[in-house]
């Protein structure tokens, strides 16, 4: 299931093109990584947080940037994997902003799955979250 270096190499320009498009703040940059479909999901760290569909996704990006001033997400992708044209990877890091006089820093989890169409690989399903505060190394609750 691991990908081939090709399709590795693909996958991660997609993600590595949307984190740059949301710090950018580059709206169309940002929806073009996406699926069209109408069942196309973001879920992010907020409670309310879960999006399904483009124009949802939209909002939500315009949400964020509405309340920050600057804001990044600095991440280290894991090994991507495969089967036919669906990818899935995964990436730890951080979540930086600015809004107003706070500046911050969260700790971050991001995974991903895309499907290849017509040769281009786009984004069906991401999920933006952070590890539970004060939860200890090695407890599950």
């Amino acid at each position: 299931m691991t990908a081939d270096s090709q399709t590795q190499d693909e996958v991660l320009a997609v993600l590595q093109g949307m984190t740059r498009a949301y710090h950018e703040r580059d709206l169309e940059g940002v929806m073009a990584l996406y699926g069209s479909d109408p069942d196309v999901m973001l879920i992010g760290t907020g409670a309310d947080e879960v999006r399904r569909g483009k124009d949802a996704i939209r909002n939500q990006v315009q949400r964020d940037w509405g309340q920050t001033d600057e804001v990044s997400l600095a991440l280290r992708w894991g090994p991507v994997s495969v089967a036919g044209e669906v990818a899935w990877a995964w990436a730890e890091g951080s979540f930086d902003f600015r809004a107003g006089d706070v500046e911050g820093s969260l700790p971050a989890r991001v995974s991903a799955v895309l499907e290849r169409r017509d040769g281009q690989w786009l984004i069906v399903h991401s999920h933006f979250s952070a590890p539970a505060a004060g939860q200890v190394e090695g407890e599950s609750f």
